[in-house]
């Protein structure tokens, strides 16, 4: 079930924890300490305490949950909060940190989706206030809810048998943490773990590998880390396999080479391509004009010098109706879609950005769902129509503004970056 958007994301959320009988397993980069956050929190402690046989744990990133937000003063982090809620309420949501890396630079835990129950609702977004769309602004993301034992089974082994007993994934609702540099070596077989690693299906679920049957449709789950995995070989096949209509969300317009190489050929076949990325103004990262400038600030900016590259390079197909590039904006709210779309056969949920980042350094995971009697087509077709309600379609590179109309500090910025020719090297890490 494709859900509408980020409020109705929010309340099938709260209403599945408070319903939830067995287990609730959250993965998400991180749960803030905001209004959404402590909403969650609260209701996950009012579930168990409702409830006490039930499974509850929650994964975010490890280096994520331990430091401030970007831009902000110094702070303790999330995991500060996480503290006072277990020394306030007692031990039952226990919350994990999962270090991929020594550094957060070098790599993130980005896996996404909340079992609950034999429920798996996903999204690509995190939790915080704009993700759950409190105080009247949202991020958009993509929502969906698959009800499947086997594949919330499969989501939860990947969790609870790989990822928490490993010496890599530490308590984070505790004030007696582990320094990062005294799991070096626990990090480094983590991350070969996970290399090796893939979702299960159990036994007892075999008949999901079986043929699909009249009103099924197949839910793979994928999980990749490092170059050569399986969620981003599903990506170059996805689009290789796309014959009438490829549909690619991306928040960050910055694609793997691999994945460019593709689209490119799909261009010379004469498939219609659609991108639909994010307006600079709605990035995460974009500071209004008339706010003080951080260096952060400058990415939203050569994200879009690579769109209007890329859009130059490919215009002729733009001008031909081959190539479809969209900008999404709407008021002051933003943009975080992923997956893809192909044909009427097959999509893929995704929390990974479609990045170089997410293709390398990130551990990411993804739902490759196949539906090849349709059966999901008008869900798909709502949610491409309210997406593309407030996404403008970009006619000519000139379209967009040249980079001598940025804020002087920006100019700056990427012409050194240009100069020095590091801007390749910024777009490989962000």
């Amino acid at each position: 079930m494709t859900l509408s958007g980020p409020e109705e994301f929010r309340e099938r959320l709260l209403a599945l924890i408070a319903a939830a009988r067995g287990r609730i397993l959250i993965s998400t980069l991180y749960l803030q300490d905001d209004d959404a956050g402590r909403e969650v929190l609260e209701a996950l402690y009012a579930a168990k305490l409702a409830r006490p046989a039930l499974q509850i744990a929650v994964f975010v990133d490890w280096h994520r949950a331990q430091r401030g937000l970007i831009g902000k003063a110094r702070s303790a982090g999330n995991a500060a909060l996480y503290t006072e809620m277990a020394g306030r309420l007692g031990p039952g949501v226990p919350i994990y940190g999962v270090a991929v890396q020594k550094r957060e630079l070098m790599g993130v835990m980005h896996l996404k989706g909340f079992v609950i129950d034999d429920e798996v609702l996903y999204s690509g977004g995190s939790i915080n206030d704009i993700y759950l769309y409190w105080h009247q602004r949202y991020r958009l993301d993509r929502y969906h809810l698959i009800a499947s034992r086997q594949v919330a089974d499969s989501l939860a082994g990947l969790l609870m048998e790989v990822l928490q007993p490993h010496p890599a994934v530490c308590a984070l609702d505790t004030a007696s943490r582990p320094k990062t540099s005294s799991l070096r070596r626990a990090i480094a077989n983590l991350r070969r773990t996970l290399a090796e690693s893939n979702y299960v299906i159990t036994a007892a679920s075999a008949a999901a590998s079986a043929p699909i049957g009249a009103g099924q449709v197949g839910v793979t789950p994928l999980l990749g880390l490092g170059r050569a995995n399986p969620l981003n070989a599903v990506v170059l096949q996805l689009i290789e396999r796309a014959e009438r209509r490829l549909v690619i969300f991306t928040p960050y317009f910055n694609l793997p080479r691999p994945v460019r190489r593709a689209i490119d050929e799909k261009i010379r076949q004469r498939c219609q391509v659609s991108i639909i990325v994010g307006d600079k103004t709605a990035n995460d990262y974009y500071i209004p004009t008339d706010l003080p400038f951080t260096t952060i600030g400058a990415l939203p900016y050569l994200y879009e010098a690579n769109l209007r590259r890329f859009c130059k390079t490919h215009q002729k197909a733009v001008d031909e109706g081959i190539l479809d590039l969209y900008l999404w904006r709407h008021e002051k709210n933003s943009f975080h879609l992923k997956g893809l779309l192909v044909d009427d056969d097959y999509a893929l949920l995704t929390g990974s950005n479609i990045n170089p980042r997410a293709w390398r350094l990130d551990l990411e995971n993804g739902l490759l769902i196949h539906d090849p009697q349709h059966y999901l087509r008008a869900q798909h077709e709502a949610e491409l129509e309210r997406i593309l309600a407030h996404a403008q379609r970009l006619d000519h590179h000139r379209t967009l503004d040249a980079v001598d109309s940025y804020p002087a500090p920006v100019q700056r910025l990427l012409k050194r970056l240009a100069r020095t020719r590091t801007d390749h090297l910024v777009n490989q890490l962000l």
